[in-house]
């Protein structure tokens, strides 16, 4: 019997592809990885080759994986159900069927009825899929039919189908290529809905269906010109208009259309101005305008709507602070509710319109997450907030807005086996960056595990990009860390709005390189401070997240054990001098636009594949998905072949495809454990950390 012989690295075939702009010409072998078919057979072997070599190379993580997994998937309530909210004449939830990967959407009239109506098992729509993703799921202003939106090939390209909920059978109705959202006219017969490019993947069209006529039949009522701005569609909290949306990085427009008129036309209540961006929420005859006019955190003002489009006239409601980012408004007929956030911490205050004295809720953890959950209807007294932090599982809460701070729990989720939150402690600190900025980090940690001398491992997450902030809330996956000692943290870098928007100026465009810079300075902190060993850290990050572990690995590789890089956007020029790879143009400013110089020499400063050098890298597992429609498959091909092509060690470079998913990963509620639970085996079993939980 012969053995098997083992798989060597994949090594890639070189192929010069000259690229010359503003008199730098680069060089790149590994451009031939690039089909956008994703049919080549010499890709397609490549990235088996690649998945392969992985397989073997993780089989001593086989074991540690599966027993990870059983453990993510151990802690989830296996019946999950959401809070039911009433709105016209039903509650409405979700839940799912012990076993089951996905929600079931169903209604009732009283909520201590037995009779149950299912609007939705999505477990039927899914079945036999490799990938299933549900988009939007709407009903009708009247009750009587359903909408909901389907992704069958993980690239974010939805179709609707439309459903009569009297009869439970689906109509003829089916529209293809859309956003997956969609709004409903108020007489019940027009829908609202966004087209895709099939190949820049915007969606840049408003049309409008009539219930019982052909896609082909359907009206253009909006088209976006300027592809540097995405657009959205909603719906007021009174039901009376839909809201169009166009934004980009630093410019936004709102129209609107009667709900009761959809033959009609949308209106700018405010045309674009370049750097203004403005939201707005209607309350009887007026509009209140979360605007950044003259004002950087952003301010609210209000104004009768005829006189909207007149910035004169826009009266202050809550005055601009330089030290409080104003986040989101939710008008009742009788409440303001309004929430900040301040040095990173966020806050709900009410203000009554009856003239009583406003109030703030008060929360008590170091860190922690809350916002609006569904609210909606506008008569309502009553609030409803989730709430989270990192040793607080996700809960709502309903406050009776009369009654200040008298609130109710409404649920909070199930954690299985032998959770108990005193076990945790979480931590808030503020990390000094090079340039003397003041960096938040959330930390969490076992309390018995935890040494701070600098003996524990130490797991690193970041993103800083978008504005987007990732907050410190609760994951019930991270305890399978927490539980073997390892310290997680939470690098809070510039390019998110923690500390508000001027944070995020300073981690975007020409200043792009803070992100890195905070993060590296924040891992080195934390290990002189005894959080971590400085032979134990780990890091991870997603997307633009990835762009920064592919930033910091070339950059401070040596303060690194071990890193996970998903879906990460790691070919910054070269993506962005390319208008036909979806999302590009429209996040010029976001990163610069390379066709000017200035930008283009900045990018190829810290772009992570064009800086890959000769030198030792951490231990790299890079993950990534054929169809992935946000960071195309072969920017992490490219760049884990250059990689071996560079790199001077013998750590491990582990390159994963999942030849079915895309930005997202696996679909469905248990499988997409599978993804954390590679990662945490990676991390865990080159920690050499006990496979076992330890309990103290």
């Amino acid at each position: 019997m012969t053995s098997k012989l083992p798989v060597m690295p994949p090594q890639a075939a070189k192929v010069p592809h000259s690229m010359t702009l503003h008199g730098i010409t680069r060089v790149d072998d590994y451009y031939w990885m690039r089909d956008d078919e994703r049919k080549a057979d010499n890709v397609i072997a490549h990235l088996n080759a690649e998945n392969a070599y992985t397989q073997q190379e993780f089989q001593p993580f086989a074991a540690l994986k599966q027993q990870l997994f059983d453990e993510l998937v151990g802690r989830l309530d296996k019946d999950e159900s959401s809070v039911p909210y009433f709105w016209h004449k039903h509650w409405y939830y979700r839940y799912y069927k012990t076993g089951f990967e996905y929600p079931i959407v169903a209604r009732k009239a009283a909520l201590d009825s037995d009779d149950e109506q299912i609007l939705l098992d999505v477990n039927v729509r899914a079945e036999g899929e490799d990938f299933y993703g549900l988009g939007q799921v709407s009903v009708s202003p009247d009750e009587t039919k359903l909408i909901f939106a389907e992704d069958l090939l993980s690239r974010r390209i939805y179709t609707l189908y439309f459903k009569d909920l009297t009869s439970g059978e689906l109509l003829q109705d089916k529209l293809e290529g859309t956003d997956g959202g969609v709004v409903w006219a108020n007489d019940n017969q027009h829908v609202f809905y966004i087209a895709k490019d099939p190949q820049t993947l915007l969606g840049y069209q408003v049309f409008r269906h009539q219930l019982g006529t052909p896609q082909s039949a359907d009206v253009l009522v909006y088209e976006e010109q300027d592809d540097a701005f995405y657009i959205g569609l909603g719906k007021s909290l009174d039901e009376s208009s839909i809201e169009l949306y166009a934004e980009s990085t630093v410019t936004s427009e709102v129209s609107v259309l009667d709900a009761n008129q959809p033959l009609g036309q949308f209106a700018a209540i405010l045309p674009r101005e370049e750097d203004h961006e403005y939201s707005v929420s209607k309350l009887g005859n007026s509009y209140y305008i979360l605007t950044n006019w003259q004002a950087t955190n952003f301010r609210l003002m209000k104004v009768d709507i005829a006189q909207a489009a007149d910035k004169n006239a826009w009266q202050d409601v809550i005055a601009h602070d330089i030290n409080s980012r104003i986040e989101d408004v939710l008008l009742l007929n009788d409440y303001m509710v309004v929430q900040t956030r301040e040095r990173g911490i966020s806050r709900i205050r009410v203000y009554p319109f009856n003239g009583q004295a406003s109030f703030e809720l008060a929360f008590n953890d170091p860190a922690y997450v809350v916002g609006f959950d569904v609210n909606p209807s506008q008569s309502s007294d009553k609030l409803r907030l989730y709430y989270s932090s990192p040793t607080t599982p996700e809960s709502v809460f309903e406050y009776a807005l009369a009654q200040p701070n008298e609130r109710k729990l409404l649920k909070q989720e199930q954690v299985l086996g032998e959770f108990n939150a005193d076990d945790y402690q979480a931590e808030r600190l503020f990390i000094e960056a090079r340039d003397g900025k003041q960096v938040p980090v959330t930390l969490v940690y076992r309390k018995a595990l935890f040494n701070k001398d600098g003996s524990n491992p130490l797991y690193q997450y970041g993103y800083g990009s978008y504005g987007y902030t990732i907050e410190p809330d609760f994951s019930s996956s991270v305890l399978s860390l927490l539980d073997r000692g390892v310290v997680y943290a939470i690098a809070h870098v510039r390019g998110s709005e923690m500390l508000g928007r001027a944070w995020y100026d300073d981690g975007r465009m020409l200043n792009k390189q803070n992100s890195f810079n905070d993060f590296v300075d924040v891992t080195k902190a934390l290990v002189e401070q005894g959080y971590g060993a400085q032979d134990k850290v780990v890091a991870a990050g997603g997307s633009a997240g990835g762009l920064l572990m592919g930033g910091v690995i070339n950059q401070a590789p040596e303060c690194y054990f071990a890193v996970a890089a998903h879906v990460p956007f790691v070919d910054v020029v070269t993506t962005m001098l390319d208008e036909s790879i979806p999302l590009t143009t429209n996040e010029y400013d976001e990163w610069g636009n390379p066709n000017e110089k200035a930008y283009f020499d900045y990018m190829l400063s810290y772009a992570p594949y064009d800086n890959v050098s000769a030198q030792a890298y951490p231990h790299l597992l890079v993950t990534t998905g054929l169809h992935d429609s946000q960071v195309q498959y072969f920017e992490p091909a490219k760049w884990v072949a250059k990689l071996r092509e560079y790199k001077t060690d013998s750590n491990m470079l582990l390159f994963d495809t999942d030849m079915e998913a895309g930005h997202g990963g696996k679909s469905g509620r248990y499988r997409q454990f599978d993804d954390t639970a590679k990662e945490y085996a990676f991390f865990i079993g080159l920690l050499g950390l006990d496979a076992e939980i330890i309990k103290q």
